[in-house]
């Protein structure tokens, strides 16, 4: 619904998409959107909403937030159908709630209120990283955060970058999904322990090190960055291959060592330690 937004058109049913590809007329509206995401079996499905760019007008995104927990009671009650049916391959499929009312504090506030009180399996805060600044989508995850259930998931959709990882940790949110370890990536942008590398930089023609002096991954353990910055140059796959791989392991490696902080009662000290090197473009 967000990135089709040129070719929607949005009502209380749902919304209906003109394909990109021939025009033709395409309805989803919260029941398809379950039905869907039971065929697929998925261990979570997420509510069908509405995600708005920021900046947005109060009074459109009050509206679209109201229509969003409209839609989420349809959702639930075509979730609980779906899974009383013999036939669902996943009759145990969980519902997740997202959170909406752009960067305004009291639409959040309301929204939360409201959806937490269907009691879902988990929640979720969507609708940031879509044009706002980090401030802000760190000042609505404090205002949303207390309002969130204390014994369920907590998950901001779409975010982010190393430091935005951290910072929203220390604001309570425990999971995340991001295109960016991967689509970064294949433009030459690696994240390091020392801060984020653009390998088309000329001042890696040379460079014998490795992508990242402290990471055992097999691309920082077998390639240089003099290799994969001439890789990127000559116009080869490979280096958006071994790019992304490395990626993705630090961003495993990243999560690994802040579940193990959390453990040890020491994120603070490693967020201390590690939130300047990481937000830093080298």
């Amino acid at each position: 619904m967000f990135s089709l937004a040129k070719l929607r058109n949005i009502k209380e049913e749902g919304v209906t998409f003109a394909s990109h590809i021939d025009g033709h007329k395409i309805f989803m509206g919260p029941e398809e959107s379950m039905q869907i995401q039971s065929n697929l079996a998925s261990t979570i499905a997420m509510a069908f909403d509405e995600c708005v760019e920021n900046p947005a007008e109060y009074n459109y995104a009050r509206n679209s937030s109201e229509r969003t927990v409209r839609w989420l009671y349809r959702c639930k009650a075509e979730m609980d159908r779906l899974n009383s049916l013999p036939e669902t391959l996943n009759n145990r499929q969980m519902l997740w709630g997202i959170n909406q009312g752009s960067t305004y504090e009291d639409l959040r506030v309301d929204n939360m209120r409201k959806i937490r009180a269907l009691d879902l399996d988990g929640y979720a805060i969507g609708g940031l990283a879509v044009g706002e600044s980090a401030e802000e989508m760190y000042r609505i995850i404090e205002a949303v955060e207390p309002e969130m259930p204390k014994d369920k998931p907590r998950y901001l959709m779409g975010v982010g970058t190393p430091a935005n990882i951290l910072e929203s940790v220390k604001r309570g949110v425990d999971i995340f999904d991001c295109v960016m370890p991967s689509r970064n990536a294949r433009h030459g942008h690696v994240f390091t322990w020392d801060g984020c590398r653009n390998l088309f930089n000329a001042k890696y023609v040379l460079d014998e090190h490795p992508l990242d002096e402290n990471c055992d991954c097999p691309v920082c353990r077998n390639f240089t960055r003099a290799y994969i910055h001439h890789l990127f140059k000559s116009g080869e796959m490979l280096a958006m291959r071994l790019s992304v791989m490395h990626n993705i392991y630090f961003y495993n490696t990243l999560l690994e060592r802040i579940r193990i902080a959390m453990d040890n009662n020491e994120f603070e000290e490693f967020f201390d330690n590690n939130i300047s090197k990481l937000a830093l473009r080298i």
